[in-house]
């Protein structure tokens, strides 16, 4: 667990910043006749303009058969994670998660968001919040002496106070001086589970939750991560830093 220095965190920030403003732009695209490919070239061209590299493009990931071939995780409703932004089209009432990672002056943070695809139905539109929610409630508990665990409890307790349920053995995790760092960051309790966080670390926490169950399987193309009962799943993240009071959102606009 690497606690990093205070420049270290003052380009996270910037990094945060800039990470953030770009998967807004590319949600504000997001529409029926879409093609998902558009959305990473969006993202992609952004990156470039702004002098900073992708953290996804060409990562090598254990279970991986090759390296990740896209800047912008595109996830569309059954995908719960690494969705490859191929040629397909979105739909009226898809929903879609856009996942990102930035390095910026070689510091690294990590984003996700997921949005509607014009009109959804109810439980549609609750899974989103819930996710969003989640999210919410786990960055407060993100403070020094709190293991990692209570960032899980909250999570799996609220989401199935609303009828869903966190991806099977999917988390969240440290990072900064690379994409994926330790702690692993569960989103399923004991609130004892794991190290206890401590003051200049920073954690991507990252809600996956799933309409139906948890279950997930890779998907042919050797990236894709969908839910084995083929129903929703969404997904919101933040890179945090744990500071002495309160934890800090690195990736805010």
């Amino acid at each position: 667990m690497i606690v990093k220095t205070k420049r270290e965190i003052e380009l996270l920030r910037e990094g945060g910043r800039r990470l953030s403003a770009i998967l807004h732009l590319v949600a504000k695209e997001v529409r029926p006749g879409m093609r998902v490919s558009r959305l990473n070239q969006m993202a992609m061209d952004i990156v470039k303009e702004n002098g900073d590299v992708s953290a996804f493009l060409g990562y090598e990931a254990e279970g991986f058969k090759k390296p990740f071939p896209a800047a912008l995780c595109v996830s569309v409703n059954d995908e719960v994670v690494h969705g490859l932004p191929r040629g397909n089209v979105l739909k009226e009432g898809d929903i879609v998660t856009l996942d990102m990672g930035l390095v910026h002056e070689k510091l690294f943070t990590d984003a996700a968001i997921t949005v509607p695809v014009g009109k959804i139905d109810q439980k549609t539109r609750e899974l989103i919040f819930s996710a969003q929610k989640s999210l919410e409630l786990a960055i407060e508990k993100a403070r020094p002496g709190n293991a990692v665990g209570q960032i899980g409890f909250v999570i799996e307790q609220y989401v199935r106070s609303k009828g869903f349920i966190p991806a099977e053995d999917l988390g969240g995790h440290g990072l900064g001086l690379s994409v994926h760092e330790e702690p692993y960051v569960p989103n399923i309790g004991p609130k004892d589970r794991g190290p206890k966080l401590k003051p200049g670390m920073v954690i991507a926490i990252e809600p996956i939750i799933n309409e139906g169950s948890k279950r997930i399987y890779l998907d042919s193309d050797g990236f894709t991560l969908k839910t084995a009962d083929g129903k929703r799943s969404a997904h919101f993240e933040h890179t945090v830093l744990i500071t002495d009071d309160n934890p800090v959102i690195l990736t805010e606009s």
